[in-house]
């Protein structure tokens, strides 16, 4: 699904992804730690990645495997070092506004991994567990 790089887009991309991980058979506090994962890495994708730039979009993939689902959300920006980033939880950073987006979706689900996109942009691949799944 392609969308825009606006923060309407980002409304889109979550309940785009809960319905389908309801429909999958998430469990209420599942599809709140997916919503906020999906929430923080759609708005990083616009304000960050985009700028908010109308001629770039937002990538969002929604797939699913055994007892798995397995979202990527890609942005078409000019990428950033993830080791530049500064440490959220150091004591200079606690009290900024922003910063933490990063952290909060690897506390939200169980597999994070972040690339860089070729020939722009960054890709975050985010995939939740079903527990119980058979």
């Amino acid at each position: 699904m392609l969308l825009d790089s606006n923060l309407e887009s980002v409304d889109k991309a979550e309940s785009t992804v809960l319905r389908i991980a309801g429909e999958l058979g998430f469990p209420e506090d599942d599809l709140h730690s997916i919503g906020m994962a999906v929430r923080e890495a759609a708005v990083n994708a616009v304000v960050h990645g985009n700028r908010y730039n109308s001629r770039k979009k937002v990538h969002l993939n929604v797939t699913h495997g055994p007892g798995r689902l397995i979202i990527t959300i890609a942005d078409e920006g000019e990428g950033f070092d993830i080791d530049a980033l500064p440490d959220p939880l150091a004591q200079d950073n606690l009290l900024r506004q922003s910063g933490r987006g990063l952290l909060l979706i690897r506390a939200f689900v169980d597999e994070f991994e972040l690339r860089r996109r070729q020939p722009h942009g960054t890709e975050v691949r985010l995939v939740k567990y079903l527990a119980n799944a058979s």
